[in-house]
């Protein structure tokens, strides 16, 4: 029996839950009812509490407020997608709960998760049941009975496990999205996992050991065990491409690597694959590397000037020392108001960037479907625009909420715009009358995104059925204002469903932005697929570069 827990306690529960959701993340995205490849619940919600996890490592405390406080405050900022950002309330509830305690027992325990969902309630604008809030509800209302039966930290958290997988079972009739795909809310079964993994840790059970998802390396060398002379190529070479293919061989890739340097490494999974290799000509690395997907992260150091700077009893450089000179506001806070508005948009791709600037946003945070930015990251790039208030555009549903979280975390005036979509985000900046007040500018770019219609095509990530649809994966999807429009193996057939639609809406403009893996050619083709339909609409073709969505398709 445990009656109380405390910091170091409360540190070890959080690691466990972190592992614990960090195994089974793949699971809980596969119980996302929409087969598209987006931004999964699992994977949310693990880099989410991932980041309290990393804060907790460097703190050693006793104090169960202090400790909870940490969490709380971690969670916040690294909250990502919707799912994560419900789990920081979650957190951020209970930690209110338990400041200024040391310890805890069963009974303040279950009041403190109590906290944690009336915090989440009381931030979501319409709460849906059958979601992890009504999971959390109940599962915190049978801590507090179970804690007036047994004052035990152990029982409270194994009652509310044990009705919380009740509960679980029940949201596919709850909601009928869910009944639809005859699944459980992914959400849900994501808090719950976190929960058995604190539980664990409390029972002293050995913490879970994470498959590596692609072999480790190490990214820095070890400069003392080796000699200027013996390192015969020169730049440490680090970067992660997303695959066009899954199922993709890298053995050319490989063969090509190994002969222009050594110490290699690749690690993949379905998605992506991570390099590591010694070579003197980087660039040639990367070139050869893109043959085979989209770069989306890299790292060149020359070890030869580290290793120099090393010897020299210098601090060696890195590509964190460019950061650091680059964004010098880093250490002297948000940028200076220059204007009274600014604007800062999400988006994944060059063209659509350059869409975006063009229409005067000053800030770009790179992301959307697949990889939504966190509240942090959001919150950096805001701090960046030398404005008084900054407008940010979310342009996905499942970024609105960890962008509202920003508010309230700066000096400077955040409005969060509720854009779901690219061309809502478009539309709303061809609205914008800088001499309006912040609530009459919002109340306008808010009901000119009304009057947009977003279809989009992309590829299903999985087997489904899904709203009288038989989906396999592979196939090509069609999605007209968030909802399943068509799917077909022929991308032309699609892209004619659409146009035909955007003729059924009388539509005035179409613009279509093609993604990455659409040529120029197909892009065109597809123009003319429209303009047969519509032609009377005003219609624009542009290159959007955008990962995932071969098409993104404005009509207004």
């Amino acid at each position: 029996m445990i009656q109380t827990i405390d910091g170091i306690q409360f540190k070890h529960m959080v690691l466990h839950g972190a592992a614990a959701i960090t195994l089974q993340k793949q699971k809980i995205n596969d119980l996302n009812v929409f087969p598209v490849p987006d931004g999964d619940t699992g994977t949310n919600m693990s880099l989410t509490i991932g980041t309290a996890a990393t804060e907790l490592r460097k703190s050693d405390t006793h104090d169960l407020g202090q400790a909870a406080s940490t969490t709380a405050s971690a969670l916040l900022r690294g909250a990502r997608g919707n799912s994560g950002v419900i789990l920081s309330l979650l957190f951020r509830g209970l930690s209110k709960a338990l400041k200024g305690h040391e310890t805890a027992d069963a009974a303040l325990l279950a009041a403190a998760m109590q906290e944690g969902v009336a915090s989440a309630y009381g931030a979501v604008m319409k709460p849906a049941e059958g979601t992890v809030l009504t999971v959390s509800r109940l599962a915190a209302k049978r801590a507090v009975e179970a804690a007036e039966e047994n004052n035990d930290v152990d029982f409270i958290l194994a009652e509310a496990i044990r009705v919380g997988y009740d509960v679980l079972a029940q949201t596919t009739d709850m909601n009928p999205v869910l009944k639809k795909a005859g699944v459980v809310d992914a959400g849900g079964k994501g808090y719950l996992v976190i929960l058995e993994g604190m539980l664990a840790s409390l029972r002293g059970e050995p913490m879970p050991e994470i498959p590596e998802e692609g072999a480790e390396v190490q990214e820095k060398a070890d400069f003392q065990v080796f000699s200027d002379e013996e390192i015969t190529f020169a730049f440490d070479t680090v970067f992660i491409v997303r695959k066009n293919d899954p199922n993709v061989n890298l053995g050319r890739l490989r063969a090509y690597l190994d002969s222009i340097g050594d110490s290699l490494v690749i690690g993949e999974d379905d998605s992506a694959f991570k390099v590591h290799v010694h070579t003197n000509i980087p660039g040639s690395a990367l070139t050869e590397a893109q043959k085979y997907g989209t770069l989306e992260l890299a790292k060149i150091e020359n070890m030869r000037t580290q290793y120099e700077d090393v010897m020299a009893g210098r601090k060696a450089q890195s590509v964190d020392d460019l950061e650091d000179d680059d964004h010098p506001e880093k250490s002297g806070g948000p940028a200076a108001p220059e204007k009274r508005y600014g604007f800062l948009s999400v988006c994944a791709g060059e063209g659509l960037a350059t869409v975006f600037r063009d229409l005067g946003v000053d800030g770009i945070i790179s992301g959307g479907q697949t990889m939504n930015p966190s509240t942090e990251s959001i919150l950096k790039e805001i701090d960046k625009v030398p404005a008084e208030v900054v407008f940010v555009l979310p342009n996905n549903k499942n970024i609105i909420m960890a962008a509202q979280q920003c508010v309230g975390l700066t000096e400077k005036e955040v409005v969060v715009v509720p854009t779901a979509t690219i061309p809502q985000g478009v539309t709303a900046m061809m609205s914008v009358d800088l001499e309006l007040e912040p609530q009459e500018l919002l109340e306008t770019m808010t009901s000119a995104i009304e009057n947009v219609s977003t279809a989009q095509i992309t590829y299903a990530a999985r087997d489904s059925e899904f709203d009288g649809f038989t989906i396999s994966e592979g196939d090509y999807l069609a999605l007209l204002g968030g909802k399943l429009f068509g799917t077909d193996k022929d991308i032309t057939a699609l892209l004619e469903k659409l146009a035909q639609q955007a003729k059924d809406q009388s539509a005035e403009f179409v613009t279509i932005f093609y993604g990455e893996d659409v040529s120029d050619e197909q892009a065109q083709a597809a123009e003319e697929i429209f303009s047969r339909a519509c032609p009377g609409a005003e219609l624009s073709v542009l290159p959007g570069g955008q990962p995932v969505y071969y098409y993104i398709v404005s009509i207004e």
